[in-house]
């Protein structure tokens, strides 16, 4: 059993890190490359079914408020389904992780540190999400509340200062994309950054206050999805559709259009620092649901000692799972939305389903009425 605890403050900076995540970096492009000038309303239309998304997950907190999504699957399914399906889960944030290690891994060796091997960039992160894991969740949060103001800074540097550069033409004409265009753009967005939030699930049952910690899911889904927005809408307004479509990190590029009197120039490292720590904390977030997860189904007392054995092989993964970057962006684009919308999506809703019918079942069983007519 876990005794740590975090408030409704430190869950709500958790969330919005979480929503954020890789987000800034990567999504711009892919809403370019389908709607291009339109994508700013694409991320509008994603943070908005975010909420519907969320409103699930409210139903199923709501319902079993001291549980984790691990104890709720044995609750309703049973004791063997129950973790068959939990283990189901638990897979996904296992892989993210290790996919977020490539990711980041992939950004460093292309525009940070080209000389340094992969694989030692890989193993150097996942030491240190290890420690924070390790650490266990109070201080992930209390950490993430020094990183969260860091990082609101530096998106203030960066907006106010790549403001100059905007050109409103770039967004015209104005929702030229269809409807269902923008609509089928934003199911990415919505995987990315609200489906995925499912593993926040894990770490509900650890907030002191109930109504508050839902408060806190939904603030910090909006202002993850402002950031995305407004970093979405800057790379239009500064880059262009087509060129922010091309770019692999259109935010970074972002970046070097800043010029404060040729003094203040070539700013990238802003946007990458930002980069490091909202995927630091997804990566950690993710790696915890995975340790305390399986602590979990095997009915572990403490989830700590399977840190280092589970890191190891995250570590592993990261560096074997995909022989280059085509099957990687194969993976993102035909098994990795449908992997996550069955987990984050149909898991929730048929744990939803059972809790309806069993709950029926109940009521039935003491409804008087009933009793008279058996009798």
């Amino acid at each position: 059993m876990i005794n740590e605890k975090i408030n409704v403050h430190q869950f709500l900076v958790l969330v919005t890190l979480f929503t954020i995540g890789t987000t800034i970096l990567v999504v711009p492009s892919g809403l370019a490359a389908a709607a291009k000038q339109d994508a700013w309303i694409v991320s509008i239309v994603g943070t908005g079914i975010g909420f519907i998304v969320i409103g699930i997950y409210h139903a199923l907190v709501r319902s079993y408020p001291e549980m984790t999504i691990i104890q709720m699957n044995e609750k309703l399914f049973g004791k063997w389904i129950g973790k068959i399906v939990s283990l189901i889960f638990i897979s996904l944030p296992f892989i993210y992780t290790s996919i977020l290690m490539i990711y980041n891994g992939s950004f460093l060796t292309s525009h940070i540190m080209p000389d340094t091997p992969l694989p030692v960039l890989t193993m150097l992160m996942m030491v240190i999400v290890a420690m924070g894991v390790r650490l266990g969740i109070e201080t992930i949060a209390r950490s993430g509340e020094i990183f969260l103001v860091f990082f609101f800074i530096l998106f203030a540097f960066l907006v106010i200062f790549v403001s100059p550069n905007i050109e409103f033409e770039n967004i015209q004409p104005v929702f030229e994309s269809k409807i269902n265009t923008i609509f089928g753009a934003s199911i990415n967005l919505v995987v990315t950054s609200t489906i995925n939030s499912v593993i926040l699930l894990m770490i509900f049952p650890l907030v002191t206050r109930y109504k508050d910690a839902i408060k806190s899911f939904y603030i910090g889904n909006f202002i993850g999805g402002a950031v995305i927005i407004v970093i979405t809408l800057l790379s239009i307004l500064v880059l262009g559709a087509d060129s922010t479509a091309r770019q692999a990190y259109p935010s970074f590029i972002l970046a070097r259009r800043i010029n404060v009197g040729n003094f203040v120039q070539r700013t990238e490292g802003v946007i990458a620092v930002m980069w490091f720590i909202t995927i630091y904390f997804k990566m950690v977030l993710y790696f915890f649901a995975s340790v305390l997860g399986v602590s979990q189904i095997f009915n572990l007392k403490h989830y700590r000692p399977l840190t280092l054995p589970m890191a190891l092989i995250v570590g592993a993964l990261s560096i074997l799972m995909f022989e280059d970057v085509v099957k990687q962006q194969n993976f993102d684009v035909k098994a990795s939305i449908l992997y996550s919308i069955t987990v984050g999506l149909f898991i929730p809703l048929l744990l939803l389903l059972v809790h309806a019918i069993r709950k029926r079942k109940n009521e039935n069983k003491d409804d008087p009425q009933l009793i008279q007519k058996r009798e």
